[in-house]
């Protein structure tokens, strides 16, 4: 007897109506009796040479119906296990291929060579890439200058690249590198040179130094150049962060000041026009806020304050008229239990972790919220990984 595949799970294996997972399986897939499967009319040949092995993507088998139906349901399933009602299900976001700009990928020498890429997926062992569909074009060109500094001076140890584009070009920090004398130097110098960086930071196993840093580093978000600090957070694709700060705008603009909760750098609080408290426990990403809204005369209060530690009150939030809300993938249980005690009346919340955010809109419900909208959002593209917008209104 023969079964068909409904659904994919959380983790990417199809799944049967009577619930087996079946590994690269994607609905309309047919798994015999005897194990084998016909392919259906959502499967399709991957793009890249890598795939399965390499773990940058788990779904490169899913055509776009297909991937899009994963990303919705990831999202209307989450707030379905928890009893939250959705009033509007708006159209999922995907970001295209080629469009990240940001990743770490993994080196290590290898004899006189080196190899360089994702890791796979469970394992430690790196997939050596000689292509990527998901990179931006400005990281994978650095990939064949990459394997070549790891080989020339890299030690037994692993190496670990840090890659992000910025305003100026692509910010790399780099960890494992053997730096002892000056051919080492004169040899990051010519790489940051001739690949044109922005900034290049070497992490001896101290901290991070930067080595190559002609002008300062900045992202632009809102309009606003932001100084971008090394290691600081960046919304994954420029088409994502357009869609997530165009929602947060349409669901917060005309109430009033807003509240910007793990603000980061200010991808929200720029975006968003108007008087915002920007709010970030991160002191080089409050500083970056602080100074761009300074310099550009952007009404953006930045607060330093530990959310987690030290939540807003709901005497502090009842000063507001809407809060957003973007935390880290644990997402905000005490901070919203403040927001269910305030008199707010509407709240933004976009996450990257929709079961952490349907245990918070649970709270949030049950404190006479009602979810009026959400989008599914899959920045992080044939990936697991999926993101939303949503708006409570109380």
């Amino acid at each position: 007897m023969s079964s068909e595949i409904v659904r994919i799970a959380a983790k990417g294996d199809g799944v049967t109506a009577d619930g087996q997972h079946i590994p690269f399986a994607v609905p309309g897939d047919v798994m015999a009796s005897d194990g084998t499967l016909t392919n259906g009319p959502h499967h399709v040949d991957p793009p890249c040479r890598h795939f399965p092995q390499c773990g940058g993507c788990q779904l490169q088998h899913a055509d776009e119906a297909a991937l899009r139906r994963f990303v919705t349901d990831r999202v209307a399933h989450a707030a379905e296990g928890q009893g939250v009602t959705v009033g509007e299900l708006l159209p999922t976001h995907l970001s295209p291929p080629r469009t990240r700009r940001r990743a770490t990928l993994h080196g290590l020498k290898a004899g006189k060579s080196a190899v360089l890429g994702f890791r796979e997926g469970g394992s430690h062992r790196i997939v050596d890439m000689r292509e990527c569909h998901i990179l931006e074009p400005a990281l994978f060109a650095l990939v064949a200058p990459l394997r070549a500094l790891i080989a020339d001076w890299a030690g037994k140890a692993p190496v670990d690249v840090a890659l992000t584009l910025t305003d100026g070009g692509v910010d790399c920090a780099i960890k494992g590198l053997e730096m002892d004398g000056l051919g080492p130097t004169e040899a990051l110098l010519d790489f940051a040179k001739d690949n044109a960086l922005s900034r290049l930071s070497i992490d001896d196993g101290y901290g991070g130094q930067t080595v190559w840093e002609p002008e300062g580093v900045t992202v632009t978000l809102g309009g606003v150049p932001v100084g971008f600090p090394a290691g600081a957070f960046l919304q994954p694709t420029p088409d994502g962060e357009a869609a997530l700060t165009q929602d947060a705008k349409s669901f917060l603009q005309g109430h009033g000041i807003v509240a910007d909760l793990f603000s980061g750098l200010g991808t929200f609080a720029f975006a968003l026009g108007g008087k915002v408290l920007a709010v970030e426990a991160a002191r080089d990403a409050y500083l970056a806020c602080k100074a761009a809204a300074a310099s550009h005369r952007r009404e953006v209060h930045a607060l330093h304050r530990d959310l987690f530690r030290n939540p807003l009150q709901p005497e502090e939030l009842n000063r507001f008229g809407a809060v957003l809300l973007d935390p880290p993938r644990a997402g905000a249980r005490e901070q919203v239990q403040a927001i269910a005690n305030s008199d707010l009346a509407r709240v933004a919340y976009v996450s990257c972790n929709p079961s952490s955010w349907a245990r918070d809109a649970k709270m949030l419900t049950q404190a006479g919220f009602r979810l009026e909208k959400l989008r599914p959002v899959g920045q992080f593209r044939w990936s697991t990984h999926v993101e939303l917008t949503s708006l409570f209104v109380r």
